[in-house]
């Protein structure tokens, strides 16, 4: 029966793309469309890391690709006509943008996305969520957002409001690995974490593999009226080699 389903799954797709697949369901030792979609994300964060070369990118305006949110949006954006969801084949896959303060009341703005389905080309899920809980006591609170962090897998997608070190408010990120329990850490790529002004200009640093313990989240943004949220590509991502035509 699952046999059945990717070969109609991989005919619907030849019929919209005209061109072959590599789907979730593939023979044993080859990579997954999921993975490939994940490892094409992190390369392009890695390559503009490299890029930078340690040096500041400016972070000022809607455009700038190195302000937090635009940095994920475009390591996305710039492989994702490679590949749909096998449910919505002939749909292009897209990014929601952050949720309107509006809309995360109580909660600060920046603990979610906005909600766009699937079937709009939305290929991500919310796997995990934290909201600080009033009523809970702060050890309380600091134990499920523990518990949350444990659930960090490579490729996630990572949105939060929080009050730490580098700033207070909205910040995305990207997990490249998933949580190590043995040294309790997580490790990402993102832009404009670490950032400052040179005449009234914001400029921001990419990081490629920056690792923290995940108490140092915790402590970011286990606070009252914020939270987290982790993003997870759906496991029907299928690649349809929209660039290469192979």
């Amino acid at each position: 029966m699952k046999k059945t389903a990717v070969l109609l799954i991989a005919a619907a797709l030849l019929i919209f793309s005209a061109v072959p697949i590599t789907a979730e369901d593939a023979p044993t030792g080859s990579v997954s469309g999921k993975d490939m979609f994940i490892d094409r994300i992190i390369g392009e964060a890695e390559s503009l890391y490299n890029k930078a070369n340690g040096r500041r990118q400016r972070a000022q305006y809607a455009g700038d690709i190195y302000v937090c949110k635009n940095f994920t949006t475009y390591v996305f954006r710039v492989s994702r006509d490679d590949f749909r969801m096998a449910e919505f084949p002939d749909t292009q896959l897209v990014i929601p943008d952050n949720q309107t303060k509006n809309d995360c009341r109580p909660y600060a703005y920046g603990v979610e996305w906005k909600a766009i389905s699937a079937a709009d080309g939305n290929p991500f899920y919310a796997a995990a969520s934290f909201r600080y809980d009033s009523s809970l006591t702060r050890e309380e609170n600091r134990q499920k957002a523990r518990e949350f962090m444990m659930q960090v897998r490579r490729g996630d997608y990572f949105q939060m409001s929080a009050n730490y070190y580098y700033g207070v408010g909205a910040h995305s990120l990207i997990f490249i690995a998933d949580y190590d329990p043995e040294t309790d850490s997580v490790r990402w790529t993102d832009s404009n974490m670490k950032g400052d002004k040179v005449n009234g200009i914001r400029y921001g640093y990419v990081q490629f593999d920056a690792v923290k313990d995940i108490n140092w989240f915790v402590d970011a943004f286990c606070q009252k009226t914020r939270g987290a949220t982790l993003y997870r590509l759906r496991d029907d991502i299928v690649y349809i080699g929209a660039e290469t035509g192979e």
